[in-house]
């Protein structure tokens, strides 16, 4: 099979999550994550929280964007990688995060979906 050429490279480099509030979205999104949080480090319009891995999560609030409608998404926008599902799902469960969706279990995959603090949807699934 030949391969098609391309100047892209395959991976997903960044995802953009659009928020209301910046600040309580970066906070949040750290807690969740269980990374550092410095609110005096969010400076609007965008926050990159710092994950340590080779795809960046920039949360956006469109400051200089007066036209901007937020419309949170209710289909899944990505998700987060976990070791134990289960407890994952106590995890967010005790932060009293909206779940959506609970756990489905497919042979050793499952997942569970989950509201932000905008009402974007997003899954964790195991690994």
């Amino acid at each position: 099979m030949h391969s098609i050429s391309s100047p892209i490279d395959c991976k997903v480099n960044n995802v953009f999550i659009h928020v209301s509030n910046l600040k309580k979205a970066a906070a949040w999104y750290s807690e969740l994550l269980g990374l550092p949080f410095n609110k005096d480090k969010v400076e609007s319009p965008v926050y990159n929280i710092p994950v340590p891995s080779e795809t960046g999560i920039t949360l956006d609030d469109h400051t200089f964007d007066p036209d901007f409608q937020l419309k949170p998404s209710d289909h899944v926008l990505f998700n987060f990688s976990v070791q134990d599902i289960d407890e994952a799902y106590e995890f967010v469960q005790s932060k009293g995060i909206t779940i959506v969706r609970e756990i489905e279990r497919i042979s050793d995959f499952a997942y569970f979906n989950f509201k932000d603090l905008d009402g974007n949807v997003l899954m964790i699934c195991n690994n």
